[in-house]
């Protein structure tokens, strides 16, 4: 077990020993807050661009729902009319092709697994650098006519300045002790939701018919689970014909089924599937995991079922496996198993208002014809 989901789970349990932890957590958090101040007072330097930026993060570790949220986001600003790209560190990527711009055919390998789950989704224009102002100035010479653009996470990256801050907040896990790293999954104390607008990512049973004024502006979303792919096309060519060889029966509720998952909290995931009704045993990976095709052939007899982010991963691994030579049988056999389960972020109507009040203070007009 990896020291990533050892501490992922004492968190989830709030294990006594963490308390241990907690002079190391004082030294993070003065270390955290010394940092900032000195990017305010201008003590290190931080980079304007020349559009405006909109970061989309969060102050807690483990997944949130932020690359679902900035799909949303982007196509919905797609279909209104704004030119948006996208900027992202390139996480699980080689940052020694970095700065690059992410296309629909870009390797996870090269520039992250989020990013190239994004692109796929949207289309957008979008560069991965560690360095945020590399990203920006790749992008901007590539698309000069961009009116703004999103960070993906870089909430913490002060170097890089911003107009608009977006904080992601996983309403089930919530803020845990309250604590920052290492005895708690606070990568910021608290108070920096103050000035942000803060989004709580809630379950999509939960009740929003409270109509008092500050329920009705409270800014959520939730993820709406779509219908399940399968992750490896059965089309096969022979000789200038496609031949289609037959499909694999779609899983069906209270069936068992593996469930993989290399996400920052793989618990949403499996409570998801649980929740449409499979009977799911759980194989929780560390985030951005690279997975390998034998290590996913241990999953036998069942099917297997992945995330969007894991997908772009695994189907990678088939592609490149099929450019070399056809799969094995042993390797087909796996991939008529592999099934992904694509969601939608579902925001709240105040989500929209805000985001369309920060965008006309920026003097970006949305064209809602």
């Amino acid at each position: 077990m990896s020291i990533e989901t050892t501490m992922t789970r004492a968190w989830q349990r709030q294990a006594a020993w963490l308390w241990l932890l907690l002079p190391v957590s004082w030294l993070y958090g003065f270390v955290t807050l010394l940092r900032r101040q000195a990017y305010k007072i201008g003590l290190f330097a931080s980079y304007r661009p020349p559009i405006p930026v909109m970061v989309i993060g969060n102050i807690t570790v483990g997944g949130s729902g932020k690359t679902p949220l900035i799909i949303e986001l982007v196509t919905r600003l797609q279909k209104q009319g704004i030119k948006v790209g996208i900027i992202s560190r390139g996480y699980g990527g080689d940052s020694s092709q970095m700065p690059a711009l992410v296309h629909t055919g870009s390797l996870p390998s090269i520039v992250g697994d989020e990013p190239s789950l994004i692109v796929n989704m949207t289309g957008a224009a979008m560069a991965v650098c560690p360095n945020r102002k590399q990203a920006i100035t790749t992008l901007l010479e590539a698309y000069p006519d961009l009116q703004l653009i999103i960070a993906d996470d870089g909430l913490q990256h002060y170097a890089l300045q911003r107009d608009i801050e977006w904080i992601v907040i996983d309403a089930s896990r919530g803020f845990g002790s309250q604590q920052l790293l290492p005895t708690g999954f606070l990568r910021e104390p608290m108070s920096r939701l103050k000035g942000a607008n803060v989004v709580y990512h809630e379950k999509a049973d939960r009740t929003t018919m409270d109509n008092n004024q500050a329920q009705s502006k409270r800014l959520t979303m939730h993820l709406q689970a779509d219908k399940l792919q399968l992750l490896w096309s059965s089309a096969v060519e022979i000789d200038d014909l496609i031949v289609t060889a037959k499909v694999p029966m779609l899983p069906m509720p209270n069936s068992r089924i593996h469930a993989v998952s290399g996400i920052g909290y793989p618990q949403r995931f499996f409570d998801t599937l649980a929740s449409l009704g499979f009977d799911v045993i759980g194989h929780p990976y560390p985030d951005h995991y690279d997975f390998s095709l034998d290590e996913l052939l241990q999953y036998t007899e069942q099917p297997i079922i992945v995330t969007s982010k894991d997908a772009v991963k695994i189907k990678a691994l088939l592609i490149d496996t099929t450019s070399r030579q056809p799969l094995s049988e042993e390797y087909q056999e796996l991939a008529n198993r592999l099934w992904v389960l694509p969601v939608t972020a579902v925001l709240s109507d105040s989500c929209y208002e805000s985001l369309q009040q920060q965008l006309k203070a920026l003097n970006i007009d949305i064209n809602n014809g």
